[in-house]
């Protein structure tokens, strides 16, 4: 339920980390990881299931906003995305017509 703002002592203003902030650009993350990395904590960290649920649902739209910064690679099977740095010495390939995408 809305609160108002006046039972807030104090407000900040809301900012997003930058990618190179937060991930190694040589390194290849899962969105688990990243969402443990934007809180400041070990991607390999233990959380209980709710927080896990909640950190990662904060990274979806982390992730959407920096899109055009972020490549992915193609999973194979059931194996998850794993998202890195988009860098000048690794550019990310065209996506070929015929992908399933």
């Amino acid at each position: 339920m809305p609160k108002p703002k006046s039972e807030f002592e104090t407000l900040y203003p809301y900012q997003l980390y930058e990618p190179e902030d937060v991930l190694d650009a040589g390194m290849m993350y899962t969105v688990s990881e990243i969402a443990r990395l934007l809180q400041g904590l070990d991607p390999e960290a233990r959380l209980d299931a709710d927080s896990e649920d909640r950190v990662v649902a904060w990274t979806i739209p982390w992730l959407m906003a920096h899109a055009d910064e972020l490549v992915i690679n193609d999973p194979v099977g059931d194996e998850p995305g794993y998202f890195g740095v988009a860098s000048d010495d690794r550019p990310p390939e065209e996506i070929p017509d015929d992908a399933d995408v």
